[in-house]
C-alpha cells in the first residue's frame, strides 16, 4: 500500500510539473505574440531575420530591499537548418545591490546574433555581460542595423512590462539549462546541444511557442 500511495504522489507531482511547462511555453507564445503585434514599437526586421536562438522569459521577477533579487524561468529554441528546434527549459537568475525597495514583474525576451551567442547557449550556463556580451536590443520597424550592437553583442535584450517595450540591460545575470524541467518534457536527460541542434523532435505541447517564434523569426525574401 505504501509503494502504491508513493507512486500515486510521484505520478501526481509529475503531472503537476508537466502541467506548468505546458502553462509555460503557452506564456512564451503568448509574449511574443503581443511584443509582435505592433511592429512598429516591436522587433526589428534585420534582428528577426539575423537570429540564431530565441529565449523568453514570462513574468521575470525583479525584487528589492537592500539588496536585489531577479529570477526567472523560461524557453529557449533556435535556427537550424530544419528550422527552429525543439525547446528547452532555461532560467536566468540574478542579483544587485544598493539601496532600492520596490518589485516588478516584466517579459523578457533574449536574442542571440552570431554563432558566438549560439555557441554561448549551448554551455550549461550563460553570465550575461562577461561569458556573453549583451546589449539592450533596438526597438521599432526603422532600427538602425548598423550600430555597435551588431558588431559585439552576442545577445540583445529586451523586456515588457505594463505594455512597454523596449531594450533592457541585463548584464550579470546568469542563463542556464532548468536540466529537471527538460527532463520532465522530455522524459530522459537529453543534452542540451542535441534538442537545440534540432536532434530532437518538438513535443505536441511545444509545438504553438516553436510555431509562434518560427511565424516572426524569418529571412526576408531577396526580390533578386
Amino acid at each position: 500500500m505504501c509503494a502504491v500511495a508513493m507512486s500515486a504522489c510521484v505520478m501526481s507531482a509529475q503531472a503537476q510539473d508537466k502541467s506548468k511547462l505546458d502553462e509555460r511555453l503557452a506564456s512564451a507564445a503568448a509574449v511574443v505574440d503581443e511584443v509582435m503585434s505592433v511592429p512598429d514599437k516591436g522587433i526589428p526586421q534585420s534582428i528577426l531575420a539575423g537570429a540564431h536562438c530565441v529565449v523568453v522569459i514570462p513574468s521575470y521577477k525583479k525584487a528589492a530591499f537592500g539588496i536585489g533579487a531577479q529570477y526567472g524561468q523560461g524557453v529557449a529554441t533556435c535556427r537550424t537548418p530544419r528550422g527552429w528546434s525543439a525547446p528547452v527549459f532555461v532560467q536566468l537568475a540574478g542579483g544587485s545591490f544598493g539601496f532600492q525597495i520596490g518589485g516588478q514583474a516584466t517579459d523578457l525576451i533574449l536574442v542571440a546574433m552570431n554563432h558566438n551567442g549560439l555557441e554561448d547557449m549551448l554551455k550549461n550556463k550563460v553570465k550575461l555581460g562577461g561569458d556573453a556580451a549583451a546589449s539592450a536590443g533596438p526597438v521599432g520597424r526603422n532600427a538602425q542595423a548598423g550600430t555597435d550592437w551588431k558588431l559585439n553583442a552576442e545577445f540583445l535584450t529586451y523586456s515588457r512590462s505594463k505594455g512597454l517595450f523596449a531594450g533592457i540591460d541585463l548584464d550579470g545575470t546568469v542563463l542556464s539549462q532548468n536540466t529537471d524541467f527538460t527532463r520532465t518534457e522530455y522524459g530522459s536527460d537529453l543534452p542540451f546541444s542535441a534538442v537545440l541542434h534540432g536532434d530532437v523532435p518538438t513535443p505536441e505541447n511545444a509545438r504553438h511557442f516553436v510555431h509562434t517564434v518560427a511565424r516572426y523569426f524569418v529571412v526576408a525574401q531577396d526580390n533578386h
